[in-house]
């Protein structure tokens, strides 16, 4: 494929190194001539011009690429390329760097945008994932289909351990995925079983948020009988505060 990255920081030649080494074919474009470090990527073709005009897009063989990536450090700067990109080139693919999550609902297929990549959501979600048992966590977004992709740790008390996949009842349009086990990847055969700790990675279509609701309550720890006998006791107003001065015991 074509590639062309607007941006050519250290995100930026840090997915051009990537995508040439997987066989494509990128070309770097910056304004700032102290961003152009030929040497540090030098399969790349590279473009000292602002990817904000058409002029310097055309240049880059814009109209002619596949993907285009807007890496900068500037939001705004990437939601012009993006918007650019798809109405005056026709790119079937661009991919959107979000900086500043305050700015992520800007990026859509209204600025030109197919698929973004927020930065800080994206480690939020990362640290969450590995700190939080029991509890969906968002991990990505595919903006097109308007699907989310969630990963819950299962805990030992979640109703779904030791039950067989195939029995699962999940929510209409909710799949799952996926099962990460041992640092392995499962595939979800109906007559595995869910044990636990497995991570289970859920597509959860982002239009409806009862669903996310309900695939919560199936993986979040259940109440052990103590807990609900505790909590039985002292709702059931069986035992009463002693009146101030009473001495009857």
């Amino acid at each position: 494929m074509k590639i062309v990255i607007a941006g050519a920081g250290s995100v930026g030649r840090a997915i051009a190194r990537e995508l040439i080494g997987h066989g494509h074919s990128v070309t770097l474009m910056d304004k700032q001539p102290s961003k152009l470090r030929v040497a540090s990527v030098a399969e790349a073709d590279w473009i000292l011009a602002d990817a904000c005009s058409p002029d310097a897009l055309l240049e880059a063989g814009v109209g002619e690429c596949d993907v285009m990536v807007a890496a900068t450090g500037d939001d705004k700067a990437n939601l012009v390329i993006s918007l650019l990109s798809k109405s005056e080139f026709g790119v079937p693919r661009v991919v959107a760097r979000v900086n500043n999550y305050a700015n992520e609902w800007m990026f859509s297929a209204t600025w030109g945008v197919d698929v973004p990549v927020s930065t800080p959501r994206l480690m939020t979600a990362l640290v969450e994932e590995a700190v939080t048992t029991g509890k969906p966590v968002r991990i990505f977004a595919f903006n097109e289909a308007r699907v989310d992709l969630h990963a819950a740790v299962l805990p030992p008390t979640s109703a779904l351990v030791n039950q067989r996949i195939g029995d699962i009842k999940l929510p209409p349009t909710v799949v799952l995925s996926a099962l990460l086990r041992d640092g392995k990847p499962i595939a979800p055969n109906p007559d595995g079983v869910i044990v636990d700790g497995d991570e289970l990675l859920f597509l959860v279509p982002r239009e409806n948020p009862q669903l996310l609701e309900e695939v919560s309550i199936l993986v979040q720890p259940q109440k052990t009988k103590s807990e609900e006998d505790s909590q039985s006791l002292q709702g059931s107003g069986d035992i009463q505060p002693a009146e101030p001065g009473d001495k009857s015991s």
